[in-house]
């Protein structure tokens, strides 16, 4: 089973993702952003001008891929702890995964485009930096384009969010 935690940048998914490894048994957390830091690192300059990672279909097929190769051969949960907000990527990554025949349970944390903008600042990004920049796009794609288990965690503490996805998973 793979939990995805999605969300604006910004809105806790990594927090709630650890909190989550902390208490199921046999969890593991997947990063896709890994994969495209060792893109990055093995791209020539004129290829990693592309900015965003996700925009590379190899980052998107590489991630697939991987995620349905430790789904296959891992008896556990893993946690995905990351933003896509473009449907075509979500097809290509969440929705084939689930078509091909893998559980995913998709939870979208939400919350006040200020709420996500004071967390950015509290770890230390700036309030007009990359990811507050694409705060209204994302909360749009959320409401109209991405489907997923809503999750509001505006004055929620990481311990209810957690306890909330845990228990509409079903895994305790």
């Amino acid at each position: 089973m793979i939990l995805w935690i999605n969300g604006a940048f910004g809105c806790g998914k990594s927090s709630v993702a650890e909190a989550i490894n902390k208490r199921i048994n046999n969890s593991f957390i997947y990063d896709p952003e890994q994969v495209g830091y060792f893109l990055w690192h093995v791209f020539p300059d004129e290829m990693k001008r592309k900015g965003n990672f996700q925009h590379i279909d190899m980052w998107r097929d590489f991630n697939h891929k991987i995620l349905k190769h430790i789904n296959d051969n891992y008896d556990g949960v893993i946690i995905v702890p990351m933003t896509i907000y473009i449907k075509q990527y979500y097809n290509e990554i969440v929705e084939s995964l689930i078509n091909g025949g893998v559980i995913v349970n998709h939870f979208i944390l939400s919350a006040s485009k200020q709420t996500i903008i004071n967390r950015l600042v509290q770890r230390g990004d700036a309030a007009d930096g990359w990811q507050a920049q694409h705060i209204d796009t994302c909360l749009k794609a959320f409401e109209t384009d991405i489907i997923g288990e809503i999750i509001d965690t505006e004055n929620k503490s990481i311990d209810e969010i957690t306890s909330n996805i845990i228990q509409l998973s079903k895994l305790l």
